[in-house]
């Protein structure tokens, strides 16, 4: 199982902050599931930095059972 986690908006799109999956695959393919699965914006999702493992990961990152992935969107503030 992995587990994914949305943050923010992303979380609010998801309907949940936190899922759990059966998944082999790369973040890219993992990122297309999540937008197809749980109808989340693509521009959102695509513009979100990824973390596994607590390290921020590139989309050909390949995943594992056991891995914490996290999709965290743009932040603006002020």
């Amino acid at each position: 199982m992995i587990k994914v986690l949305f943050f923010a908006g992303l979380a609010e799109q998801a309907g949940r902050a936190e899922i759990e999956v059966n998944f082999a695959g790369t973040v890219e393919e993992l990122t297309e599931w999540a937008i197809d699965m749980h109808k989340l914006s693509p521009d959102s999702l695509n513009g979100a930095m990824v973390a596994v493992n607590e390290e921020f990961a590139s989309q050909s990152t390949e995943l594992t059972a056991g891995d914490v992935v996290a999709f965290i969107p743009p932040v603006s503030g002020g």
